[in-house]
């Protein structure tokens, strides 16, 4: 009778740790497809970043051109 308890507690830690293994993988997997990603993201930041810091430049300089020709009046 004991052994049957022994058996069956084994059986349940072993699926229990076969679950843990299944998220622990599949966790990894998420980490390495990031991974892979963040090359592509960076540059995407850059070339998001670099057209915001343009459109702010250009909005700048059209607002001091703009005040610079009604002083010139």
């Amino acid at each position: 009778m004991a052994d049957d308890q022994s058996q069956e507690s084994v059986r349940r830690e072993i699926a229990f740790e076969r679950e843990r293994l299944a998220t622990a993988v599949d966790s990894l997997r998420d980490a390495a497809k990031i991974k892979v990603n963040v090359p592509v993201l960076a540059a995407a930041a850059v070339g998001v970043g670099f057209v915001l810091a343009g459109g702010i430049g250009a909005t700048v300089r059209l607002i001091f051109r703009r005040g610079r020709e009604h002083h010139e009046d």
